[in-house]
């Protein structure tokens, strides 16, 4: 029997067999939606009468025989600060708090056009800035295991909304963990691809690169079906990686742990402070693949240029993107981002180009040491869940973090080398809130990270 909580693999293999319509199933969502999301605030701007004419449509397409998308049916709330066209589109602003979007972003142009429903959008903080999601538009997305608590950012409402069951699978973006970290928080899958394998469009920039799309699911295997579906080359990104998604989708054979050489480090040899329960679900995880044979081994890549390298180029691509918006309502920006923004108007050229050099440096140095290892394991987030009140946690084991970006390193660090991650959970706190482990892999080996990403799944299951 098809639920909400089955996994989207079965939703859609139960839809395209006829066991259920996507009618039946998006009210079986719209039921969950109706019980979960006022306390947990993860859907915006849904519209249930108009994603009940689309699975009328979708079933009436069926039923004529017409070729289904491997999304067929499916219901999809998308990202509020991915454009879907016809629908608010908020960026959790108060300056687009009336906006609707006149097309479709490339990679919700896929999912559309592999069937999806769409119900609304998921909730952001401000321009996606920051790993907590709140906004003075809509207001705060708890976390769905404790509502006392943060559900991650910046794609905390998908990653909310795919723990309760109020959708089966989910997209995002992830600038400096925005697909992890919420991931982590929520106790869900969330990967950051290799860059270029997930194209954007339209962009003000199409070679700046620090943020990509990406996909969340509640399993493995769900979210290597939404890769399939947004992954792959695209005439308008000229950056896009060659692949065809189809390379990624399932069925998914977990990668065989005997022998896989894992690199393990909590906190890259000092680089950041991490908690100690955190600390202490990497180690158990480390030792359970060691226990299946994996060759597991303390050590880590020099990433000590990753702080100066996301620092200065996220505050040249704030400036740039948003700069004149600012200049325009100066008092309508949250002060985090602001401080952001401003941040990159006083770099100059050289600042820039040092940014780019050490990120080139840094990616010369994740090829070389993966030469000697095939994954490596560290957090996904270097806090468990904090209370929803604080826009960032101030403090880790007593240390004092100097600003709201400061505790994100762990997933950070990882961005701008230009390597898949991906979350997966992994373990609880003693108060039961959800932690997740980072795996990390060589630039353009995704479906290999999927395969160790489900060995570790089904390890930890």
């Amino acid at each position: 029997m098809i639920t909400v909580d089955s996994t989207a693999r079965e939703q859609a293999a139960a839809v395209r067999a006829g066991e259920i319509s996507a009618a039946e199933l998006l009210e079986l969502h719209l039921d969950r939606i109706e019980e979960r999301n006022p306390e947990l605030n993860a859907i915006v701007s849904l519209d249930a009468e108009r994603a009940r004419v689309a699975a009328a449509v979708a079933d009436q397409a069926q039923g004529s025989g017409e070729e289904l998308g491997p999304l067929h049916g499916l219901p999809f709330a998308v990202k509020d600060t991915h454009a879907l066209d016809g629908w608010r589109t908020t960026y959790g602003s108060p300056i687009h708090a009336d906006h609707v979007a006149d097309h479709d972003d490339l990679l919700v142009e896929r999912i559309r056009r592999a069937g999806a429903v769409f119900v609304g959008k998921t909730n952001v903080p401000e321009f996606a800035a920051g790993s907590h999601t709140f906004n003075k538009v809509f207001g705060v997305t708890r976390n769905p295991v404790d509502p006392s608590r943060s559900a991650g950012g910046s794609s905390g409402g998908a990653a909310c909304a795919l723990a309760s069951g109020m959708v089966p699978l989910a997209d995002g973006s992830d600038m400096g963990g925005s697909l992890r970290n919420p991931a982590s928080f929520c106790g869900v899958v969330g990967m950051r691809p290799s860059l270029g394998r997930v194209p954007e469009w339209p962009l003000y920039n199409q070679w700046e690169s620090t943020s990509v799309g990406g996909p969340m699911a509640r399993n493995v295997g769900d979210l290597a079906l939404l890769l399939s579906v947004i992954a792959g080359p695209d005439p308008r990104a000229p950056q896009a990686l060659g692949d065809p998604g189809t390379a990624f989708a399932p069925p998914l054979a977990p990668a065989p742990l005997a022998g896989l050489r894992v690199a393990t480090s909590v906190d890259l040899g000092g680089a950041f402070a991490v908690d100690h329960e955190v600390a202490d679900v990497v180690r158990a995880t480390a030792a359970r693949l060691s226990d299946a044979g994996a060759a597991v081994s303390e050590a880590h890549p020099d990433l000590s240029l990753a702080d100066d390298t996301f620092r200065t180029l996220r505050a040249w691509h704030f400036q740039a993107k948003l700069g004149r918006l600012l200049a325009e309502h100066p008092t309508s920006f949250k002060p985090s981002l602001e401080a952001n923004i401003r941040a990159g108007e006083s770099l100059t050229g050289a600042d820039v180009a040092r940014g780019y050099t050490q990120r080139t440096a840094l990616s010369e140095t994740m090829r070389l040491f993966f030469a000697d290892h095939d994954v490596l394991l560290l957090p996904t987030s270097q806090v468990s869940p904090f209370p929803v009140e604080q826009e960032f946690p101030e403090t880790i084991n007593g240390q004092q973090m100097p600003d709201y970006l400061a505790w994100m390193r762990s997933a950070y660090f990882i961005s701008v080398t230009g390597c898949p991650a991906i979350s997966v959970p992994a373990g609880r706190t003693r108060d039961g809130l959800p932690v997740g482990v980072q795996l990390v892999a060589p630039h353009g080996s995704d479906r290999k990270l999927l395969e160790v990403a489900a060995a570790v799944e089904d390890l930890l299951a």
